[in-house]
């Protein structure tokens, strides 16, 4: 896939034509995201670096801050459980996209805070304009099909 590639290589995915495995991928993560639906949407995986980047744009958190952060956001819609949060924050460390410092937190407990780097900040821009690609793509078939 034309973003694989692109995430992989740290540029940007040229605009262009959408392939029909980026377009499936797509309409999973849509339809996982039901509003309906009895209990929290499942994410893929890189949806949920893109949500924890964009949640580190502004501010430091601690994982558990990350967690409820998203889900405040998205009026309950999205909750990210401890058990993918946290290897989604180790790969994102591992990629050098973040890095945890152990502070106090508001509690009075240790907690490893998380910061975007500057090359998380790169990535958040690549992931987003791939976002917004994918997203604009779905919507113009189904205003138009």
């Amino acid at each position: 896939m034309q973003a694989d590639v692109a995430r992989r290589s740290g540029e940007a995915a040229k605009a262009g034509p959408i392939s029909i495995t980026e377009l499936r991928t797509f309409l999973l993560l849509m339809s996982s995201i039901d509003t309906n639906g009895p209990g929290p949407p499942d994410l893929l995986p890189g949806t949920l670096d893109l949500l924890i980047l964009r949640t580190l744009q502004r501010d430091a958190l601690h994982g558990w801050a990350i967690s409820e952060r998203i889900q405040q956001i998205s009026e309950d819609v999205l909750q990210v459980n401890q058990g993918s949060l946290y290897p989604a924050l180790h790969r994102l460390e591992h990629k050098r996209w973040i890095e945890a410092e152990w502070k106090v937190s508001e509690l009075g407990r240790r907690a490893k805070y998380y910061r975007l780097t500057p090359s998380g900040r790169k990535q958040l821009t690549i992931e987003a304009r791939e976002w917004d690609r994918m997203q604009n793509a779905v919507s113009r078939v189904m205003r138009l099909a």
